[in-house]
C-alpha cells in the first residue's frame, strides 16, 4: 500500500512538473498541446499511463521544435488529429477493448458458417 501511495504522489508531482514545462513554450504550442491532451484522453484506458508517457514525449518534442524556431504546425500537421491518431497507435486505449469485444461477438454468432 505505501509503495502505491509513493508512486502516486511521485506521479502527480512529475505531472505538474511537466505541465510547469508546457507553460514554458510559446502560446500557440501551448493551445496546441491543450487541445491534443483533452483529444487523448477521450481514448484513455485504465489509469491513463500510456497516455502520459505520450504527452511528456510530446512535450519534449514541442521544446525542440519551439528551440528551432519552427511553428507549432510544422510540427503536428494542420491534420492535428490524424497527428494525434498516430502518436495514440502504440497505446493501449479503449477502443482496443471495443474492437476486440465487436468482433468476438461477430464471430461467436457468424464464425462457423
Amino acid at each position: 500500500m505505501w509503495n502505491l501511495l509513493k508512486k502516486m504522489v511521485g506521479d502527480k508531482k512529475e505531472y505538474r512538473e511537466m505541465m510547469a514545462r508546457v507553460k514554458e513554450l510559446p502560446e500557440d504550442y501551448q493551445f496546441v498541446y491543450d487541445k491534443i491532451q483533452h483529444y487523448m484522453w477521450n481514448f484513455a484506458k485504465g489509469s491513463g499511463y500510456d497516455m502520459l508517457k505520450v504527452q511528456y514525449d510530446l512535450i519534449d518534442l514541442f521544446e525542440a521544435g519551439s528551440a528551432e524556431g519552427k511553428a507549432v504546425l510544422e510540427i503536428t500537421g494542420t491534420n492535428v488529429a490524424a497527428f494525434c491518431d498516430d502518436l495514440l497507435a502504440n497505446c493501449r486505449t479503449y477502443t482496443d477493448d471495443l474492437r476486440k469485444t465487436l468482433n468476438e461477438s461477430i464471430m461467436k454468432k457468424l464464425g462457423g458458417k
